[in-house]
């Protein structure tokens, strides 16, 4: 005999997730949105959308034989955790109100519509505090130092450019912030003058040894000859 089917759930509000995305910029517009991260890196979505399968337009996402819609985790840690991964680390949190048709899986759920309610920013790649993004079209978290001599998107100009809505600030709760992985470095800041002046001195000097280098290295294979 087989087993009766459990009865669908019916929830009286929308459920609150987390997610890793990266944050994109179009190049005909300057409109911002988000990517997924592996399959799902094909659609951009905005703040507001509804999960499209990218194999079939047969079924409504999500279908139980297949990995289509939008997927959350319940918990904010392990979101973070999932952004300590390497290939992961330019990618942006976000904070979504999930709804519409959806499965439940261990650690979170598998939606048809989303709504984003908040955009974290991790840590520049090299363990500072982000101060913007940077990229063409696909962007990543970058601090003051080293975004010095790039065209940066503040956290205040992605917000507009999602449309004004929605939150964009700093994730202090990140690996890689002072007082966490990334104890012990400072806030690069914006650069010296005096000390590109003297980086440049100094490159000049490595220039005009290696010319030299070369002129002796000339005249001796000339010498040879």
């Amino acid at each position: 005999m087989l087993a009766s089917r459990a009865a669908p759930e019916r929830p009286d509000r929308p459920f609150t997730g987390f997610k890793l995305a990266h944050a994109v910029v179009a190049s005909e517009d300057g409109q911002a949105g988000f990517a997924g991260l592996t399959m799902g890196a094909q659609r951009v979505y905005g703040t507001t959308a509804e999960a499209a399968c990218i194999w079939t337009r047969r079924h409504a996402p999500p279908r139980r034989r297949c990995s289509c819609g939008f997927y959350c985790l319940n918990s904010l840690a392990e979101a973070r955790a999932l952004s300590c991964a390497t290939e992961n680390r330019d990618a942006v949190l976000l904070e979504v109100t999930a709804s519409g048709r959806f499965i439940r899986y261990e650690r979170g759920l598998r939606y048809s519509r989303q709504r984003v309610r908040a955009v974290r920013v991790g840590p520049c790649g090299c363990g500072r505090p982000a101060r913007g993004l940077v990229g063409w079209r696909g962007l990543m978290p970058v601090c003051a130092g080293c975004g010095a001599s790039r065209a940066l998107i503040t956290f205040g100009g992605f917000a507009t450019r999602l449309g004004g809505q929605i939150p964009v600030t700093p994730d202090e709760g990140a690996a890689g912030w002072p007082g966490q992985a990334g104890e012990g470095l400072p806030d690069a800041g914006l650069p010296d003058a005096a000390a590109i002046a003297a980086l440049g001195a100094e490159m000049a000097l490595v220039h005009a040894r290696l010319d030299h280098l070369q002129a002796r290295f000339n005249q001796l294979e000339g010498g040879e000859s």
